[in-house]
């Protein structure tokens, strides 16, 4: 590890103490916001004294799954208190740095900004930029029922970065917010709040699990689920318990597949979020690029016992519960779209599609006939790890956007292979191309052409990329 040592920087709400490490300057844990649980955030504006910056702070209450412990998050305490941001920057005083805002995933029920993967002193260093990341509250404590608490701590985090990114070297009129998974659902929703307009000027999202974002019933249905679980009558009855209840209750709604997936997230309320979502982000003119990857739900199949032993009978099966009378013409789509596949990697294809690309481009398309500026890209670079069966799975991506490939957990996630620079460098060269001026490096998308941007060891732009799959679902 490169020597560090102590600096300082004023910012409007006082002094921080923080880390100079090699040619970057890091602030762990700044504190941005305190709030009592269920209740919406209150902006911390200053401090007695210098702020101590050099150590991560407590992530949002969790149960650690086995993604996180390989993310390098589990040795960080927990704690309710826990809304606090990380500033990584080339240098602080005067200058006008683009501003990259990470917005972290775990299913808004896990993570935490202070992962090693998402770790920005490797972008400073590259684009010279300014990158945060930050905490927001999760699963119940962020989102039970319709309250979004967690999408307010979102909110006041842009707020800090508008009000003190200037000290830090940062343009706060120069702001790209981007994540992945749920924080790219994350950056979509935000494309829904009215009170963060003009916190930020562009979005970049990666994976967004667009199908987590929930109406305002589905909220309500899903609180009542909750409640029951956690045997209570009110969230007001929960507000003083022990938080262990808190999370017990919620794992036990993880456990049931699709109730857990819309049971805790960014919803429609009437209030931050006052129109349906994914039609208030296809009409905001705010510049967006998303895509996905190409095996998103290898990460997810790959290991899976049941889909092992999988034969023709129960895959048909699974076609026929998505496409009805036309699963055979569908199962024979895929089996073209894909040779070689095996009857697991099929399902998990199929799966892809439905949770993740499809969604991303329904969305790009509403966005184009709105006049929504627009950029899509595939990312299908396949790790050699474990055998190869992950393929370009779900969040394999990160460490290429972050340009982090030797951080804890990445070589045993995606190989050593020197190749993997060649991606890094084209994938993290169109996130900083996108901050710095709005442009990721390829062809607005359109409902013609659909110009896509495909990440691999040769990256290219294609067009309308195995389209017989997208026309199979745009007609389902």
């Amino acid at each position: 590890m490169e020597n560090e040592t102590t600096v300082t920087v004023e910012t409007p709400f006082g002094t921080i103490r923080g880390l100079q490490r090699g040619p970057t300057q890091v602030f762990k844990g700044i504190r941005f916001a305190t709030a009592e649980r269920f209740c919406p955030p209150q902006p911390v504006t200053g401090w007695a004294g210098e702020y101590d910056a050099t150590a991560y702070r407590s992530q949002c209450p969790q149960s650690i799954g086995m993604m996180e412990q390989a993310l390098g998050t589990g040795p960080l305490p927990m704690d309710e208190d826990c809304l606090h941001l990380n500033v990584f920057t080339p240098g602080c005083g005067p200058a006008t740095r683009p501003v990259l805002v990470w917005i972290h995933g775990g299913g808004f029920t896990s993570g935490t900004g202070a992962m090693p993967w998402y770790d920005g002193s490797a972008l400073c260093a590259l684009g010279d930029v300014v990158v945060v990341t930050l905490n927001y509250r999760l699963g119940a404590l962020g989102y039970a029922g319709p309250g979004n608490f967690g999408t307010h701590d979102q909110v006041a985090a842009l707020r800090w970065v508008n009000q003190q990114i200037a000290a830090f070297g940062g343009d706060p009129g120069n702001v790209t917010i981007f994540g992945e998974s749920a924080g790219g659902s994350a950056v979509v929703s935000l494309l829904a709040v009215p009170a963060a307009t003009g916190l930020f000027q562009r979005g970049f999202a990666m994976s967004p699990s667009i199908k987590q974002l929930r109406s305002r019933d589905r909220a309500e249905a899903a609180l009542a689920d909750y409640l029951l679980a956690a045997k209570a009558s009110s969230l007001a009855e929960l507000a003083q318990a022990d938080v262990g209840r808190i999370l017990d209750a919620q794992a036990a709604l993880l456990r049931e597949g699709g109730a857990g997936f819309t049971g805790f997230s960014p919803c429609t309320d009437g209030d931050l979020i006052p129109d349906p979502m994914l039609e208030a982000a296809a009409a905001n003119p705010t510049p967006l690029v998303l895509g996905t990857t190409r095996d998103e739900m290898a990460l997810f199949t790959a290991f899976d016992p049941t889909l092992g032993r999988l034969d023709d009978g129960e895959l048909n099966g699974i076609f026929d519960r998505r496409f009805g009378e036309g699963a055979d013409a569908a199962r024979a789509l895929y089996a073209t779209a894909r040779p070689g596949h095996t009857l697991r990697q099929i399902v998990s294809a199929m799966q892809t599609d439905e949770m993740f690309r499809v969604p991303a481009q329904r969305l790009a398309e509403q966005r184009v006939t709105a006049g929504s500026p627009t950029w899509m890209y595939w990312f299908t670079w396949a790790t050699p790890a474990f055998g190869g069966v992950l393929g370009s799975c779900h969040a394999v991506d990160i460490p290429f956007a972050f340009h982090n490939l030797d951080r804890k957990g990445v070589p045993e996630f995606t190989g050593t292979s020197a190749q993997r620079t060649a991606v890094a460098d084209a994938y993290s060269g169109a996130v900083l191309a996108f901050a710095r001026t709005g442009d990721p490096g390829w062809q607005r998308y359109d409902t013609v052409s659909r110009p896509t941007r495909r990440f691999d060891l040769a990256t290219e732009t294609i067009e309308d990329p195995e389209h017989v799959l997208r026309e199979l679902w745009m007609a389902s």
